[in-house]
């Protein structure tokens, strides 16, 4: 087991979000986390990152524990490390090359030098198919490149484990497949990753599991190829239901 959550709860105004998530992650698992949309599965993530301070909860991550409510400044600093996370939105610095972007959080972050950043950056962006685009700046590239420098952004770091909130909920539709493409073949080189999606062939062809969200709680999670053949719960199958109708 790498990751495992207990007991996570969050609250925003009196309203509980989050009413007490459990969850376990094996290295090499790709957990699709899916749901309509208000059922909590962006603030979980942000949640795990510390994006967010959950209420309560307990994070086991690779033997240690943690207080998702209580862990101090170090230990936050210590999984953040071990972790990447990729925004719906890029969040690229638009006045900062690809090559900048990307080598950005091992020199300020972590005190490494400029070549040794700039060549591990480009292995990073060689992974995503950007190598190409080291001196353009995200204006000059689409959503769907500005979303692979991101990735390439979070893999330099080396992550154990790598957080996907809905990466590609802003992309127009033709430029979708090459996002996912890539996710793909993460997947398959056994990078360990959470991704909140809608994209339903995604969660069926390439996560090893479905953890299905509504009003705050798990509904049902397990394999993703039971999880869509067999729904055990009622309100899976409604959600499956009308994701299929939706598409045709």
């Amino acid at each position: 087991m790498m990751l495992e959550v207990r007991s996570l709860r969050k609250s925003f105004d009196g309203h509980e979000i989050l009413k007490g998530i459990d969850l376990t992650v094996d290295k090499g698992d790709v957990v699709a986390i899916l749901g309509p949309s208000g059922s909590g599965k962006t603030t979980l993530l942000r949640c795990l990152n510390f994006l967010e301070r959950a209420d309560a909860g307990e994070l086991i991550f690779d033997g240690e524990s943690f207080d998702l409510h209580a862990a101090g400044r170090a230990d936050v600093t210590r999984i953040r490390k071990k972790t990447a996370f990729v925004f719906q939105n890029y969040n690229l610095f638009l006045n900062k090359t690809v090559l900048q972007n990307v080598t950005l959080g091992l020199t300020a972050a972590r005190g490494m030098g400029r070549a040794e950043a700039g060549e591990i950056a480009v292995r990073a962006l060689e992974r995503v198919g950007m190598a190409g685009h080291v001196d353009r700046y995200p204006n000059q590239l689409s959503g769907g490149q500005q979303q692979r420098v991101a990735i390439a952004r979070g893999l330099v770091s080396n992550p154990e484990i790598i957080y996907f909130d809905e990466p590609t909920s802003a992309l127009d539709p033709e430029l979708i497949g090459e996002v996912l493409s890539v996710m793909r073949r993460l997947a398959e080189e056994g990078m360990t990753m959470l991704v909140v999606t809608h994209e339903m062939e995604f969660a069926r062809n390439v996560s090893s599991k479905v953890l299905f969200m509504d009003g705050g709680s798990v509904i049902e999670s397990g394999p993703s190829k039971e999880f869509f053949a067999n729904p055990r719960e009622r309100r899976s199958r409604e959600f499956i239901n009308t994701i299929l109708a939706d598409r045709k």
